[in-house]
């Protein structure tokens, strides 16, 4: 992968994050939560997080 499509694939890691962030924080608002639902967006967050390490490091950051 190029340097180009590293830097598309951060901010697209980076725009799944914010996404995953906001449904925790509605589900997290409701009266009786879903608290596998979270752990599970929990998970995949901690995934796109390293996807973005490993990413810069490809870049030399």
């Amino acid at each position: 992968m190029g340097k180009k499509n590293h830097k598309k694939a951060i901010r697209s890691l980076n725009k799944r994050i914010a996404e995953h962030q906001e449904k925790i924080r509605i589900e997290s608002e409701k009266h009786s939560p879903d608290a596998g639902l979270i752990k599970h967006w929990e998970t995949e967050i901690s995934a796109f997080e390293k996807g973005i390490q490993q990413a810069l490091k490809r870049l030399g950051k």
